[in-house]
């Protein structure tokens, strides 16, 4: 008996329909999504960087060349669809599991059985892994060997970066295959497809060019995301002529899907993408696309305390001294989190969002700090001098601790002439404020004090 989530075909395939690929008897009352799969790899749309004449897809998916695949992409690209034609085509044997309900018992024992399998004489066994990335490092591993000697080809899927969700050995023994997201033209063509398609709704309803685009625009890439709303619509309407099919209004899509999703997994790729795009919005200064990044991960659940944190670091990294103001600001925000939470605390967010959009930007702390870093990792680290040493105990006079060192507040200008950074690195300039917001007012006055404190007469 199979292992929880696992199933396998051997020898011709079946019609389509049921299983967890669709694979066997139709009953009629699949989804429109899964209905509307396509039969052949040329009815797949939106992946034409994948589909040309002997590429590595049409090798799997035709069974010329035992190859192992990672197939990346985001929900309602395609990944599903493509097992589904390798489970369809060839004499291959297909066996699959989930990563949801699987583990390594259920790992190792399709590798044991395709490994039997395989020594009597009989087929190469295709081991398709949807959502590789929930499993675990050890399961993970546990494919390695297998998929190494070709006791199995690997078709895994996944929405998540591979380079961050699968074991690097793994990455490195597969062909990598990256899924586009399916863009407005593709996804109308699976939505005419499927209002005229006899596996679909054969005509039984129409859509008026506006409803069209709402489906198109609120599936967000998406293909199973439209027609899943399409045929909750269609399943809404009546007829009101017998002899005329129903046509499907915004009105209806709008109850049938209520609100589009947001592509967004806080544990996955999406998280670092997301981020990513709200750091470099405030960067560019464009605090409306910033705002609506804050806005997706908000809805999306992710936690305040890392928006919050992202918009400190931010505060000084990218805004530095060229508005001091924007540090206070971004942990005034990170506090009210701390203390308030959600959905109070999202106003705090966008005020600080506000402020460092708006904000003059300058990166040369940032830029001070990591050449600072560099030169001590590279040696630049010479004795601190003399005078500046700690003079706070009994025989440091002796040694010349402190001794010439100069008060600077007992000076009127309070700033001496002094040597304060090591020989090694003496004259170095690591800040050099640029000419944004309150930096433009920092740069001549840092000027002066370089001029007095490293002895130089002003006019040098």
């Amino acid at each position: 008996m199979d292992a929880p989530g696992l199933f396998d075909i051997a020898g011709p395939p079946e019609p389509q329909g049921s299983g967890i690929l669709g694979t066997g008897s139709a009953t009629g009352d699949e989804p429109l999504a899964v209905r509307m799969r396509p039969r052949t790899l040329d009815e797949l749309v939106g992946q034409d960087h994948l589909l040309g004449p002997g590429s590595p897809l049409r090798q799997v998916v035709e069974g010329r060349q035992p190859l192992s695949v990672i197939l990346w992409g985001p929900p309602g690209s395609g990944k599903t669809t493509i097992a589904h034609l390798v489970a369809q085509s060839g004499d291959r044997r297909f066996r699959a599991m989930s990563a949801l309900n699987s583990g390594v018992k259920d790992v190792r024992a399709a590798i044991d059985e395709a490994r039997r399998v395989r020594r009597t004489g009989g087929p190469q066994t295709i081991l398709f892994i949807d959502e590789v990335h929930r499993f675990t490092k050890t399961q993970q591993d546990s494919l390695l060997g297998a998929v190494e000697d070709r006791t199995i080809t690997l078709l895994a899927a996944t929405t998540e970066n591979p380079y961050f969700s699968v074991v690097a050995p793994l990455v490195s023994r597969c062909v990598l295959l990256t899924l586009r997201e399916l863009d407005a033209t593709d996804i109308g063509e699976l939505v005419d497809r499927a209002v005229a398609d006899e596996r679909g709704l054969g005509g039984a309803v129409t859509l008026e060019p506006e409803v069209r685009d709402h489906l198109v625009r609120t599936a967000a890439g998406d293909a199973r995301k439209a027609l899943t709303a399409l045929e909750a619509a269609a399943l809404t309407v009546q007829a009101d002529d017998p002899g005329k099919p129903p046509a499907i209004t915004v009105a209806v899509v709008e109850a049938a899907i209520d609100t589009a999703a947001v592509r967004y997994d806080r544990d996955g790729d999406g998280h670092y993408d997301v981020a990513s795009a709200l750091i470099k919005s405030l960067r560019g200064s464009d605090v409306d696309a910033a705002m609506h990044y804050l806005a997706r991960m908000i809805v999306a659940g992710e936690d305040p305390r890392f928006i919050a944190r992202r918009l400190v670091v931010f505060a000084s990294e990218d805004v530095g001294m060229a508005d001091p103001t924007a540090l206070q600001t971004a942990t005034a925000a990170a506090t009210a989190v701390e203390r308030i939470g959600l959905p109070e605390a999202r106003i705090n967010l966008a005020q600080a969002v506000a402020h460092l959009a708006t904000a003059p930007k300058s990166n040369a702390v940032i830029v001070a700090i990591d050449e600072a870093i560099r030169d001590v990792r590279q040696g630049k680290v010479g004795p601190v001098p003399p005078d500046l040493r700690d003079s706070h105990y009994q025989g440091a006079g002796q040694l010349g601790h402190g001794v010439s060192y100069v008060y600077p507040h007992d000076d009127p200008r309070g700033v001496v002439p002094q040597r304060y950074a090591p020989d090694v690195v003496a004259g170095r300039d690591y800040y050099r404020p640029t000419r944004h917001g309150n930096e433009a007012e920092i740069g001549p006055r840092l000027e002066k004090l370089r001029r007095i404190v490293r002895k130089r007469a002003d006019g040098d």
